[in-house]
């Protein structure tokens, strides 16, 4: 089967999301690979989405759109992070998890 660029999600996780989801930063819980989802090798069914690492090709999101909502597991990513700038107005910043992406700071 033939793979998309996690761009291809950009549509169906704006009504989940806050900001642009294809500039957002997640860690791999399986092999750690830090990237974007923009990265990710998503294969598309008429049901919904499934992203894979780029790096050991582990599930990390499953997106399943169904009457009455949207389905999204995201146990595949060990954290998610993005950056200010990618946010939408009127959204307050979230909290970072005590295990989340390493400080800019040098």
């Amino acid at each position: 089967m033939t793979h998309l660029d996690g761009n291809v999600l950009a549509g169906v996780a704006a009504d989940l999301f806050a900001f642009d989801t294809t500039t957002a930063t997640g860690r791999c819980a399986e092999c750690r690979d830090v990237a974007t989802l923009a990265e990710a090798l998503v294969y598309g069914a008429p049901m919904g989405f499934v992203a894979r690492c780029r790096a050991c090709l582990a599930v990390l999101v499953v997106i399943v759109e169904r009457p009455g909502g949207t389905l999204l597991d995201l146990r595949g990513m060990r954290w998610v992070t993005t950056h200010v700038g990618d946010r939408r107005p009127a959204v307050s910043p979230g909290s970072t998890p005590p295990d989340g992406p390493p400080s800019r700071a040098t």
